[in-house]
C-alpha cells in the first residue's frame, strides 16, 4: 500500500506519495529533505505519534495508520538559513521577521513540551525584583540588545551606546506600566536557536497583576515572541550608534504609543505590527 502525506512548511504544502507502508519515518524525512532542503536531523514533524510519543525514525509508516493525504506540519530550517538566523542581524533596516507564518506561531505557542518547560520555569525562576508589582498597571517587557542599547558598536562609554531618549522613555512608560528587562543571556533553557522568551513565565509568577490583556513586549527579533505572538512589538534594531544616535526616534514615538494604549483595558485586540499607524490616527483626532 502506498502512503501519501502533505507536508506543511514555511507557508507551503509539499505532497509526497512515493512511499509505502514498509518505509520508515526516516525514509519520509529523506523525501522531505529532497523537497525542502531541510536535513532530517533538523526536521520536527508535528503530529506523528506512537502511543502519544513522537514517532522514532525507525517506525514504519504503516504502523502510524495515516489517512491518505494527512497533513503533517514540519518545523525545521535549512542549513544556510540556520547560519543566517544565528548570525548577528543584518545591518539594514528591513530585517525580515523570520516567523510571519501564523500557523507555525500558534503551534509553538501551544506545544506541550514548551508549556511544560514554562511550568517548570515558573517554579524555579528567580526574578530579581527591584520594585513590587503595582495594582492596575500594565506590563512592559523590554529586550536589551539592539532594543535599548547597541551592544556591538565600539564606544568609550555605555552612555554612547544607549538608545536616544531611553531615560525619558522609561520614565514615561513607568507611569502606566511595570517594567521587566529581559536579556536572553540567562535563558539557555529553551533550545538556544529558538531564544524564545515566554511571557508565560512572568504571568505564572505574577498572575494576579499581569496577563495577555495588559502585557506588551519590545524586541528587535520577531522569533522571540514565538510563544506569545499577540503580545510582541517588533522594534527597529538600534545599531551603528555613532551614526544613528542623532536620528533614532523610535523610543520617543513608542513612549507615545504606550501612553495611548494604556487607556485600553485589553491589548489583545491590537496588532502591534501597525503601532505607527495606530499612533498617527490617534494623534490626528
Amino acid at each position: 500500500m502506498s502512503v501519501s502525506v502533505i507536508i506543511k512548511w514555511g507557508g507551503q504544502e509539499y505532497s509526497i506519495s512515493s512511499l509505502s507502508e514498509e518505509d520508515t519515518v526516516m525514509d519520509l524525512k529523506q523525501s522531505i529533505k529532497t523537497l525542502t532542503g531541510v536535513l532530517p536531523e533538523r526536521q520536527k514533524l508535528l503530529g506523528l505519534k506512537v502511543k502519544g510519543k513522537p514517532a522514532e525514525d525507525e517506525v514504519k509508516l504503516g504502523s502510524l495508520k495515516l489517512k491518505p493525504n494527512t497533513k503533517i506540519m514540519m518545523m525545521g530550517t535549512r542549513e544556510e538559513s540556520l547560519e543566517e538566523v544565528l548570525a548577528p542581524p543584518p545591518e539594514n533596516d528591513d530585517v525580515v521577521n523570520d516567523f510571519d507564518i501564523e500557523e507555525e506561531v500558534i503551534e509553538v505557542e501551544n506545544r506541550e513540551e514548551n508549556l511544560a518547560k514554562i511550568a517548570r520555569r515558573v517554579k524555579d525562576y528567580k526574578v530579581e525584583e527591584m520594585n513590587p508589582p503595582r495594582e492596575g498597571k500594565g506590563l512592559l517587557v523590554l529586550d536589551v540588545d539592539y532594543t535599548l542599547f547597541d551592544h556591538k558598536s565600539c564606544a568609550e562609554t555605555g552612555q554612547e551606546l544607549m538608545r536616544p531618549y531611553l531615560h525619558e522613555f522609561l520614565t514615561s512608560a513607568y507611569e502606566d506600566y511595570d517594567i521587566v528587562i529581559w536579556s536572553a543571556t540567562s535563558m539557555k533553557w529553551i533550545d538556544a536557536k529558538m531564544k524564545v522568551k515566554p511571557l508565560g513565565v512572568i504571568w505564572g509568577k505574577y498572575g494576579e497583576f499581569y496577563n495577555r490583556k495588559n502585557t506588551i513586549m519590545f524586541d528587535d527579533i520577531g522569533r522571540n515572541f514565538l510563544m506569545n505572538p499577540q503580545n510582541g512589538l517588533k522594534i527597529r534594531p538600534f545599531m551603528k550608534a555613532h551614526l544613528n544616535r542623532e536620528k533614532d526616534r523610535e523610543l520617543y514615538k513608542l513612549a507615545q504609543y504606550l501612553k495611548e494604549i494604556a487607556k485600553l483595558d485589553d491589548f489583545s485586540g491590537l496588532n502591534h505590527k501597525h503601532w505607527e499607524r495606530y499612533l498617527s490616527k490617534r494623534q490626528h483626532h
